[in-house]
């Protein structure tokens, strides 16, 4: 059986139903956090609800469950899961079913609250070009949170598939150097390893922080004339790392050696 942790139920992936009139599905009102697994280990559990909480603070959503209820549901999850490799814990939280408008007289009664589990996917090194179709918002606090809202990461993964690529590097109104799509980048420049910073529309990454400690890494935004002047790069998030192997078809396969994914990535 391939199960789900719905609204404090265990049922079957293909049993689970949540309502049509739920905003999270008309708006994308909720926020998620994705926990990578080894066996029956979770990583950063306590920080994932830490960030959680605080993405819910930011838009005035309810939590439904205790971190307790959750991380024991996740424990069960992960018991009776078939994944051999290491899994992606998906926990996702919605304002819940509401009529219809965008803040409706009468507000969502129960949140809703949901977890899966599936295999990580595979990182590898991928070529990116930097998005021309939209720009990150860092005048949004949703750049800040896991906001369910990702249209514009669709979009630009959308458009660097058109251009050949894997991935594309998302610039903010400002033209700085924001994120992927799916994860915080740092670029090596004159020998350092950067990365940008908060005010730049990025979402504080959990990997990220580790890896600015791990590499010295100086938080400092990155122009496009910068980015030019990167001998390698990579891309992290809280399932793992990928190199960037190109950028515009410009070669940035440098020297990734000494960069210890095995201590940045331990429960």
């Amino acid at each position: 059986m391939s199960a789900v942790w719905l609204n404090g139920d265990f049922v079957d992936q293909s049993d689970a139903r949540v309502l049509v009139t739920d905003r999270g599905f008309t708006l994308a009102d909720g926020i998620f956090e994705t926990i990578k697994a080894v066996g029956s280990t979770p990583f950063w559990l306590s920080e994932h609800f830490a960030r959680l909480k605080a993405g819910a603070g930011e838009i005035g959503l309810s939590i439904p469950f205790s971190e307790t209820r959750i991380s024991d549901a996740i424990d069960r999850l992960l018991a009776g899961a078939t994944v051999d490799t290491p899994g992606a814990i998906r926990l996702t939280v919605t304002r819940g079913s509401a009529a219809r408008g965008l803040w409706p007289k009468e507000a969502a009664s129960q949140s809703t609250c949901v977890l899966t589990v599936a295999p990580s996917p595979a990182t590898h090194p991928q070529d990116f070009v930097v998005c021309r179709s939209t720009r990150r918002n860092e005048h949004s606090p949703l750049s800040r949170i896991k906001s369910l809202g990702y249209g514009d990461n669709i979009l630009a993964r959308r458009e660097a598939i058109d251009r050949g690529a894997d991935d594309a590097i998302m610039l903010n109104t400002q033209g700085h150097v924001a994120c992927a799509t799916v994860g915080n980048v740092f670029f090596r420049i004159e020998g350092a390893w950067v990365t940008p910073p908060k005010v730049d529309g990025i979402l504080p990454g959990l990997a990220r922080r580790r890896f600015i400690a791990e590499l010295g890494a100086t938080e400092a935004s990155i122009s496009s004339d910068t980015l030019r002047k990167s001998d390698a790069g990579f891309v992290c998030n809280s399932l793992g790392f990928s190199q960037i192997k190109s950028i515009d078809r410009r070669d940035l396969s440098g020297d990734l050696t000494g960069i210890s994914t095995r201590e940045v990535y331990s429960p």
